[in-house]
């Protein structure tokens, strides 16, 4: 696979290579790698998909925008002028209109908008595509955010004010008819996709080891998003650069991260999953739970200690669509002894949740196992 830059977040972030952030960013090569390998496997041209760079560009050109990031929105609009006119297609405007919601309110999404995307001639395996893209460009807008932050450098729609919790499902029942969660919870849920998952004898033996190698088999998740594998494999690699590396930011703060992020996109799947580990790393069962208790517009970072509040209003902030996150965040991070790399995966990791928060609401949702 042929790649259009070597690192396109460190060119949009200006980053200077004698730089402590430069050296934090070399310090996490694998986040660095396969952030620039999941771009790279979305945005050039693959024989027989039915996804064309150019209708791929032109949607990650309004993602960026509506994630309020005049760079990237200029690279991909860029990028599109060196490419053929696009036909301005009851198809397309499906797919925008998909990625708006995505974008803003992913936790409204329903089993019948993927329904008006079949219906408007998009395949299962280009859904999935169309949402991993939505999902990497809301990634790709808050790291370069934070890395411009970090750097020094001026961003657009900055607030100081406290971002609050938002908007969450509270059906009682999965579209399946499965008994649904209704609140944020750290108790274990499983997860049903509103499109089929791709059956495992379905994968040729290499891309079936490719899931074994990340213990996906099983999951029903995972299958689904291997219906563009190389996507899947970079996304997980990136994931894996974020959250699992040695030094830095303590994991348990990485996980808090996770949580604030899912917590601000209605994602109660995940927030279980990564408020589950963050009490068990810190031991600070009680004060996790009064994090996912929050009410909607209420503030996530009350009656925190100092530390734990700097770290929730800043992941709060960044996870806001858009981005609200200023230099005023990054020092009282620093404030509280956080150092470049310790800043670096803060941010990542709530930037990835972007991400994956994304996918887990608008592909599926969580029922009580």
């Amino acid at each position: 696979m042929t790649t259009y830059s070597t690192d396109l977040l460190e060119k949009l972030a200006d980053i200077a290579p004698d730089s402590a952030l430069k050296q934090a960013r070399d310090t996490r090569d694998a986040a660095t790698r396969h952030a620039q390998g999941s771009y790279d496997a979305l945005f050039t041209e693959q024989d027989g998909v039915d996804f064309s760079l150019a209708e791929r560009l032109r949607l990650a050109q309004n993602v960026a925008r509506w994630h309020g990031d005049s760079q990237l929105t200029n690279h991909y609009s860029e990028r599109l002028q060196d490419l053929p006119d696009i036909d301005e297609t009851a198809r397309l405007d499906a797919a925008l209109t998909h990625g708006e919601r995505l974008s803003f309110k992913p936790a409204s999404a329903t089993p019948a908008h993927l329904q008006a995307l079949k219906k408007a001639g998009w395949s299962v395996d280009a859904i999935v595509t169309l949402s991993q893209l939505i999902a990497f460009v809301s990634f790709q807008s808050r790291v370069l955010r934070s890395y411009r932050l970090i750097g020094g450098k001026p961003v657009e729609n900055g607030s100081n004010k406290p971002v609050g919790a938002a908007f969450w499902r509270t059906e009682p029942n999965t579209h399946s008819g499965r008994d649904a969660p209704q609140a944020f919870t750290q108790e274990e849920l499983g997860w049903e996709p509103w499109i089929p998952a791709k059956k495992l004898e379905e994968f040729d033996e290499a891309q079936q080891a490719i899931l074994a190698k990340f213990g996906h088999t099983d999951s029903d998740y995972f299958r689904l998003l291997g219906r563009n594998l190389p996507v899947l494999e970079q996304r997980t690699l990136t994931d894996k650069g974020i959250f699992y590396t040695s030094g830095g930011l303590p994991r348990k703060e990485r996980e808090l991260a996770a949580t604030v992020a899912s917590k601000i996109n209605g994602c109660i799947y995940c927030a279980s999953v990564h408020a589950r580990k963050a009490s068990q790393l810190s031991k600070q069962t009680q004060d996790v739970q009064r994090l996912i208790d929050t009410p909607p517009g209420g503030i996530l970072s009350k009656e925190h200690s100092p530390r734990w509040q700097a770290e929730i209003d800043f992941a709060a902030a960044l996870s806001a669509t858009p981005p609200v996150a200023t230099e005023h965040h990054i020092a009282a991070l620093r404030e509280q002894g956080l150092d470049e790399l310790e800043i670096v995966d803060l941010a990542q990791s709530a930037a990835f949740f972007a991400w994956a928060n994304r996918l887990m609401l608008t592909l599926g949702e969580p029922f009580n196992d």
